[in-house]
């Protein structure tokens, strides 16, 4: 990998030209600066500053309680914190569905106050104007089918979605919407293998994948699902590639035990 494919800033033009010559996109979420700092110094591509929030931060059972004020808390957090890469962040539920004028408030108070790249929505035809009003205003939208979190209550279940052939000719159907109105990228989460590797190859714009097989154009995972922080959720899907569960509760221990015998501090560790 070459210096600069590591420190040029990342923007949504990159994101299709990463797709044009076949190099994948790597996404993770960051919620707070000191993690969004080392996501993005080890030289990620996207930064989603996601509504799961709400469960792996907040504790709740649902992405839908956060609110637009949690959202841009968590997004300027990490945006202090990002030198390189693209900063994408959640639209909270309630904040674009049903009204187009409110989706716009609501990108626009995120990108002045946070200072991201970008914002996500999930859904398609039913949300499509509020998607053109916000890009109306030039904010570039990150666009989200498949399993869509904030539908939870519709859905009833968070199995895998677009099995059947009238959901999967539906998702087709959005995919094609959202880049015909302007979208520069799309996640796809918890789909047929299949179907997200059509997708992605009949689309111009990069697709990013989650629970969606191998031949989308990038991947996106939760970071604390990924470093093995949260030990409550194992999806098929997921890869976790440190256990630091573990690493923290075995530190934490030691602490508690040097403290209670004495041992911390020592005389190399007074003034």
């Amino acid at each position: 990998m070459s210096v600069e494919s590591t420190t040029r800033a990342v923007t949504t033009l990159r994101l299709k030209e990463m797709k044009d010559r076949g190099e994948k996109i790597s996404m993770l979420t960051s919620y707070d600066y000191s993690m969004a700092k080392i996501v993005d110094a080890a030289g990620i591509d996207v930064i989603l500053v996601g509504d799961s929030a709400a469960n792996v931060m907040a504790g709740y059972e649902t992405t839908l309680p956060i609110t637009l004020d949690m959202m841009i808390y968590h997004a300027s957090s990490v945006t202090r914190a990002v030198n390189r890469s693209l900063v994408v962040v959640d639209m909270p539920f309630g904040t674009y569905q049903g009204d187009s004028k409110a989706a716009l408030d609501s990108a626009v108070r995120i990108m002045k106050e946070t200072e991201a790249d970008a914002v996500k929505l999930e859904g398609g035809e039913e949300v499509i104007d509020s998607i053109r009003r916000i890009l109306s205003a030039g904010v570039p939208v990150m666009g989200h089918l498949g399993l869509t979190p904030q539908s939870i209550h519709k859905f009833g279940t968070y199995t895998v979605r677009a099995k059947e052939e009238a959901e999967a000719q539906k998702l087709i159907h959005d995919a094609h919407l959202l880049e015909e109105a302007g979208c520069f990228s799309l996640v796809l989460e918890k789909i047929p293998a299949a179907l997200a590797a059509r997708v992605s190859s009949e689309l111009s714009i990069p697709t990013i994948g989650i629970g969606a097989g191998p031949e989308t154009d990038g991947q996106v995972l939760v970071l604390h699902d990924m470093l093995g922080i949260n030990k409550g959720f194992s999806p098929r899907f997921l890869r976790r590639y440190a256990d630091l569960y573990t690493t923290m509760t075995d530190a934490v221990s030691k602490y508690i035990e040097d403290v209670k015998s004495g041992d911390f501090p020592n005389e190399n560790e007074q003034y």
